[in-house]
């Protein structure tokens, strides 16, 4: 005969104590460890093993600890709670600490049965924690059965590892290169949507008509859209309409058509992410919100209740809105350092760029009498040659030595479609790929003229002839001297390759120089800056430089090991500047200021006008909205048009007098004014757009107690902080302060026991119990691979908090142990005996979801005190309860004395259990609240919340405080267990 367990009720099997879940049967037992994940859900059956209730031991008298027990076992129960009771159920197990202003979109998602939000804060404030906690709640709390990232391929495989160490989600990618491997894996008919219900896909791989189609069917039912903004064009009118003239346009469209077939599904939760959801472009923007709900394309966002309901789907916040939220102040660099430096062409160099000027203008001016077509192709190709000779000598020789890409265009428009992603800068991630590649400038005519230009070229390199590289080398230098590590952003890969050769050797020995192309796939690029980081940072007096084309300036997070830009090519489009920059000045960087150094050229004809009308424009609209602002790309390609259309007449001419002279660039300066104009009114759109919808559905005074709730249940930092280095130090590690004072310190375990080291050794890379080296802990959530934060969540502080609980329960475990269940303490903080609990509850949660009712069982651990005997109890409030963790021993106590105290304390411990059992309902009416507080927006979802108490609760510690003689102080906080 088998026996049925209720849920919640304790049994022992396999050597251990179990939970039973809900999901149990009375033939199959659905088992989860105690304080264990979900992770470590095991099915057992009763009719093949051996089963048995089981009741939690109490403590016994003969355990006693030191004064440290009681705070260090709390901290490791509530750091190794994975199954926490609150409303957020996925906080408890995933490996980040959010800010708080990261819990706003989640609190608005919980608001919602099918979650339809576009989420754009700005660059660095963390949209993929905000994306990945929704994500990872809804998959929690099963509203969501799988989740699909939609993004450039480039930024995959960081999504992948995003999802995957941050929050537990084991993603597929989906990619080009990956999808014929995947589909010789499935069985026949299966899609390959169904078998990996978390995917990340390239977004342009999956729009194609061959894949579409099968995602559309087989979608999971959560899909997270990275720069959305690129799956929308600007174009007014329905999604059937498109743009022949820009491929970007095109492709925008092809997206766009792939996403409204998915939103279609009502049922389907969606998450828009982009940092620039509107920059002046009002159609896409609308298209973009029709995407959450149709009705919105059209909505009057001027009205207050078009407002009213945008808010409920739409989060948008600057840095200065979150800097300070609540009473959690968040580091971001507090701004960026702007300096411009000048350099000149060498005498050999100028008169290289004159003469390719001027047979660049040749061949414009005679391809014009031969049409449209001609023209074209001349027109890229001389801006082609222009480019790559501001660039580097290298970038120019090889330019001259390659055919151009437009020669074999059939037509003017063909001719445009392939010459503008080659010589412009686009602002779009997805065009990133291959354009760092040097173009063609050779047409098929005059070859030997451009052979010897060539040669030229490739004679003018080293900082002798080349004084842009001499200029960068002096900034560069004077950077690392400061305690700066570098990126320097080149347009060209022969221009970087040739920087990083040039530059290496020439900054000190201990500047250790890579170069990142698009050479490397996006796997190996973020490889080599880790190797970089590694080979820098075994001497802490190492710098590092990195020379890099736009391939990283993208969506690649490098705060951790980079906090200064250098611009040596000076990009076309400024918002490329804003990328480069947004790399290293976000939220984990721990420079207070990151320095920005453009370098251009005061006498090459292009450099300095770029830097007048674009990038320093650009910037100024940044520092007065607090935000970027995208260059009207129409606007933008006529004021670069109008440079280069300048200098062809000026090599036409043969002017040697200096370029841009008042009377003769008035159509320049038309052009510009045309531009600033358009810029200043997409401007005050947007600034207008951040007041309409500045995120004001949820509330500060809303997201407090919730906030406040969860850091109760699961720790703040400081505990965290002390838990650390208490542990360790009681465990035989050897603590260094860093030197900064700001709270940092690095451990070195191996001299710590065995248990210890075989549990943190897989999260520090280790074998088993060789961790010479010191782990460096940090403050904050952000670091470095290699690092441990100071947060619950970190895989090193989990395995710590593993072991120092495993040993408080285990007595026959081995070693030190450094957390006991009992303590007897003597001290003047209190008048009379006072004994503290630590109480672990069980809940009973019923949550609804869109599939029915779940049914889960979740842990909690409290504090509660008492004065006298448990007998006739005096219960103190539960902050009182909190500051004994706090108090100081101030006399030895008598083990034997201490031992029998103790032992009186227990015998009559039962006579504690009616208050227990009040106290636990009271949790469970405030977990009530808090859950229905966060469903509040949506009565369907609020209906079916309840929570109940599983009786009895658990004691795990038993803690007594006794008077020293003659004491009568009050109970006092600051002293140290």
């Amino acid at each position: 005969m088998t026996t049925a367990y209720t849920p919640g009720s304790l049994v022992s099997a396999r050597g251990r104590d179990w939970v039973v879940l809900p999901d149990s049967a009375p033939d199959m037992l659905v088992l989860r460890p105690l304080g264990g994940a979900d992770d470590d859900i095991a099915a057992v059956f009763p009719a093949f093993e051996t089963v048995e209730s089981a009741e939690f031991a109490p403590p016994s008298a003969a355990d006693l600890g030191d004064a440290h027990a009681a705070g260090l076992l709390r901290s490791a129960l509530r750091i190794g709670f994975r199954s926490g009771a609150g409303p957020f159920r996925s906080l408890a197990g995933i490996a980040v600490e959010p800010r708080a202003y990261q819990l706003v979109p989640l609190m608005m998602a919980l608001r919602h049965r099918t979650v339809r939000l576009l989420i754009s804060d700005d660059v660095g404030i963390g949209k993929t924690v905000e994306a990945g906690l929704i994500a990872s709640e809804l998959l929690a709390q099963g509203s969501a059965t799988g989740v699909a990232v939609l993004c450039s391929p480039a930024l995959a495989e960081q999504w992948q590892e995003e999802l995957r160490t941050k929050f537990g989600i084991d993603a597929e990618l989906v990619l080009a290169s990956t999808v014929s491997k995947l589909e010789r894996g499935l069985d026949l008919g299966q899609s390959l949507f169904d078998k990996h219900p978390h995917v990340v896909v390239s977004t342009d791989f999956i729009k194609s008509t061959r894949h579409r189609d099968d995602f559309v069917r087989h979608c999971p039912d959560l899909v997270i859209v990275d720069e959305a903004h690129t799956c929308v064009a600007a174009d007014e009118g329905s999604s059937t309409q498109n743009s022949s003239a820009q491929n970007s346009s095109a492709q925008n469209q092809l997206r766009y058509e792939l996403l409204q077939r998915i939103a279609a599904d009502e049922d389907r939760h969606l998450l828009l992410v982009t940092a620039t959801p509107h920059s002046g472009k009002t159609a896409a923007f609308r298209n973009l919100l029709g995407l959450l709900k149709p009705e919105f394309a059209t909505i009057d966002t001027n009205g207050r209740a078009g407002r009213t309901l945008l808010a409920r789907h739409f989060v948008q916040r600057r840095r200065a809105d979150i800097r300070k939220y609540l009473d959690e102040e968040t580091e971001f660099p507090e701004d960026r350092h702007f300096k411009d430096e000048t350099y000149k062409l060498s005498p050999a160099y100028r008169a290289l760029l004159d003469d390719a000027i001027a047979y660049a203008s040749e061949r414009v001016s005679a391809a014009g009498e031969h049409g449209r077509r001609e023209s074209r192709i001349a027109w890229w190709s001389a801006i082609a040659l222009l480019r790559s000779l501001v660039s580097s000598p290298r970038a120019a020789a090889q330019t001259l030595r390659t055919r151009s890409a437009t020669a074999t265009a059939a037509t003017a428009e063909e001719a445009d479609r392939l010459g503008a992603p080659l010589t412009g800068d686009s602002s779009d991630s997805d065009t990133l790929e291959g354009l760092d590649v040097a173009p063609g400038a050779e047409t098929g005519d005059a070859g030997g003229r451009l052979a010897e230009l060539a040669d030229r070229a490739a004679m003018l390199e080293g900082p002798a002839g080349d004084l842009k590289l001499a200029a960068l080398i002096k900034h560069v230098k004077a950077l690392v001297k400061d305690g700066y590590h570098p990126i320097v952003f080149c347009r060209y890969i022969p221009t970087a390759e040739y920087v990083a050769e040039h530059v290496d050797g020439k900054l000190g020995k201990n500047t250790v120089v890579r170069a990142v192309t698009g050479t490397l796939s996006p796997q190996q690029r973020l490889q080599r800056i880790e190797e970089l980081a590694a080979e820098a940072g075994e001497d802490t007096a190492a710098r590092r430089v990195l020379i890099a084309t736009d391939c990283l300036s993208e969506g690649v997070n490098l705060q951790h090991h980079f906090d200064a830009v250098v611009h040596y090519d000076l990009a076309w489009n400024p918002t490329r500047h804003d990328q480069r920059e947004g790399r290293v000045d976000r939220y984990g960087q721990k420079k207070d200021a990151v320095r920005v150094i453009t370098l251009y050229g005061s006498d090459n004809g292009i450099d300095g006008k770029v830097l007048d009308v674009l990038i320093k424009k650009h910037r100024q609209i940044r520092r007065d909205l607090g935000i970027s602002v995208s260059v009207p790309d129409a606007s933008s390609s006529g004021v670069t048009d109008a440079i280069v259309e300048w200098l062809l007449m000026r090599g036409s001419r043969g002017d040697q007098e200096t370029l841009f002279g008042v009377e003769e660039i008035e159509g320049l300066n038309a052009k510009a004014a045309e531009l600033e104009a358009e810029w200043n009114s997409t401007a005050d759109r947007e600034k207008q757009s951040r007041s309409l919808f500045a995120q004001n559905t949820v509330r500060p005074e809303e997201v407090e107690p919730e906030v406040a709730a969860v850091r109760d249940a699961l720790g703040g930092a400081a505990e965290i902080r002390d838990f650390v280095r208490h542990a360790l130090g009681a465990l035989g590690g050897v603590l260094r302060e860093e030197p900064d004072g700001l709270g940092d310190f690095s451990a070195e375990v191996s001299g710590g026991p065995v248990g210890l080291r075989d549990a943190l050794a897989p999260v520090l890379g280790g074998d088993t119990v060789e961790l010479g080296r010191p782990v460096p802990f940090r403050r904050t959530a952000a670091v470095a691979r290699g690092e441990a934060a100071l947060v619950r969540t970190d895989p090193v502080v989990a395995a710590l908090a593993g072991y120092v609980l495993n040993t408080a329960l285990d007595l026959r475990a081995p070693g030190p142990r450094p957390a006991r269940r009992c303590g007897v303490v003597r001290t003047r903080s209190v008048e009379r005996r006072t004994t503290l609990l630590l109480v672990r509850y069980r809940f009973h949660l019923t949550l609804p979801s869109r599939s029915g009712e779940r049914q889960l069982i979740a842990e909690d651990a409290r504090l509660t005190a008492f004065e006298g005997s448990p007998a006739s109890a005096v219960w103190l409030p539960a902050e009182e309860a909190a500051k004994l963790l706090d108090v100081k021993a101030d006399e030895n106590t008598d083990p034997d004395f201490g031992e029998r105290t103790m032992d009186r304390v227990l015998d009559g411990l039962y006579g504690t259990a009616p208050h227990l059992e009040a106290y636990g309902e009271e949790l469970a009416a405030e977990l009530l609240a808090s859950h229905r507080r966060v469903r509040s927006a949506s009565g369907e979802i609020v209906r079916g919340v309840n929570v109940t108490v599983q009786k009895p609760a658990d004691i795990l510690g038993v803690y007594i405080y006794l008077p020293v003689s003659g004491s009568a102080t009050p109970l006092a906080a600051g002293g140290t267990l």
